[in-house]
Formats: C-alpha cells, structure tokens, sequence
C-alpha cells in the first residue's frame, strides 16, 4: 500500500489529519515568483493546498537561476508565473496553478484573490506591498509580505479576518516607502529561500487552523550574524488603510 503522501504532517501533534485537510482546503494567492516566492510556491504545493494563483509580469532573466529555485536554463525568457507554473505541476500535479503573467494593482489582487484565504506578497516593490496590504484588509485575508536582500530576511504576518489588526501601513507609511532591490544593492542566493521559507510556514499554520506567534508581527532575522527578531507591529489609530476598508 502507498504511503500518505502527507504522512509527516499528520503525525504533528498541532496539525494531524484535520489540520491536513484544512490544508488541502486551502487557496492561496502569491504575488512575485522570484527569488522569495518560488521556494514559497514550492513548499506550499508540496503540502497539498487546494490551489495556487501565481503572479507575475517579469521574465526568467539568466542572473535569475541562482536562486529562483522554480526556473531552469531553457525557460530563460519564458514568463516567471508559466515557468513557476511549470516546475510546480510537475511536482505535485494534484494542486491547481494558475499563473497570471501580468502586473498587479489593488483591483486586480482583489479580483484574482477573492477566493483565497491567504495572500502571500513576494514582490520586491513597496507600491505592489501596499496595494497587497489594501487589497487583502478589504478581502478580510490573511497577509504575508516577505522579502530578503544582501543577507536580510524580513516577514510581516497580518490577519485582517476578524478583529482590529495592524496592517502593513501601520508598519511602513506609504510616503516614506523606499525600494531597496537585491537586483541594486545584492542578494545572498540562500537567503531568498529562507525568506520564501519562512512566509510558507506561516502560512502552512493558518491553513491548518493555527494562529502563529508571528501574527501582528515583523520577523527579521540577519543571516550573516543569525540575529533574530520578532517585533509586534503596533496598530495606527489613524492609519488610512485600516479606518477607510471593511471586509465585503
């Protein structure tokens, strides 16, 4: 007889065969399939969730392949959502992927991920994370925005499906946003899969009905020193995401 393919899952006390199927129940939304988002993606179809929607507008660039753990040497040039899609099909062929090969703006994240419970932002631009953030708020969705450069992990986990939670506006005003790009200032190959890693567990524990120690919080984590970080993000009484959306 063949072995449960999610054997290992169901032996963990916190999860078991319930917390399995909650998983298999599961859709979830991810913008970027880069550096971060493709061991993310991984992770999450390995695991048996219900579906993926996988977002992005770039192209597999050759100084991508060290650490876009999804794209191969022949998909150079191939969109990163059908090369992500690809790879993960081939995987684990009972999870629907769905890639979706263009930019995203808040309207289109709440069009795409209406019927996912959990947003995972990978991108590596504040303007797409702020449209995330508005976009899940108003879905009522749980929201994952992780990101690495040079040797830096940073994820912030919000729950906005009931209650009043800080968001990511809170965290990081709009106006003072400014990008740092690993494709500018460098990136650790690794890194970014620790970064992808991390946002996949967070958002493995959701799916199975846990609520994590990180929720409401950023993590932060130094590779080059293992510095590690968990700071609560504290709530903006007058922050214009959380008082302008209600969950539909």
């Amino acid at each position: 007889m063949t072995e449960d393919r999610y054997s290992r899952h169901r032996l963990l006390r916190e999860f078991g065969s319930n917390g399995q199927q909650r998983i298999a129940q599961t859709r979830v939304f991810m913008i970027g399939a880069g550096g971060v988002g493709c061991p993310a993606a991984l992770a999450l179809v390995e695991s048996g969730i219900a579906g993926l929607v996988l977002a992005d507008a770039d192209a597999v660039d050759v100084t991508n392949l060290p650490r876009q753990i999804l794209h191969t040497p022949d998909r150079v040039g191939m969109n990163k959502a059908e090369s992500a899609a690809a790879a993960l099909r081939a995987v684990n062929p009972a999870v629907p992927v769905t890639p979706v090969a263009s930019f995203m703006d808040e309207a289109r994240i709440k069009e795409l991920a209406r019927d996912c419970s959990i947003i995972i932002d990978a991108s590596d631009n504040f303007r797409t994370r702020h449209a995330s953030n508005r976009a899940a708020k108003a879905l009522g969705a749980v929201l994952i925005s992780a990101s690495a450069v040079r040797f830096s992990v940073q994820v912030a986990v919000f729950d906005f499906r009931s209650g009043n939670a800080p968001c990511y506006q809170c965290l990081f005003p709009e106006d003072d946003a400014e990008d740092v790009k690993a494709s500018s200032v460098g990136v650790l190959a690794p890194v970014t899969s620790i970064a992808g890693m991390i946002a996949a567990e967070e958002a493995l524990k959701f799916a199975a009905g846990l609520t994590p120690a990180s929720a409401g919080s950023l993590l932060i984590l130094d590779t080059l020193s293992w510095d590690f970080t968990r700071m609560k993000i504290a709530h903006d009484p007058d922050c214009p995401v959380c008082a302008g959306y209600e969950k539909p």
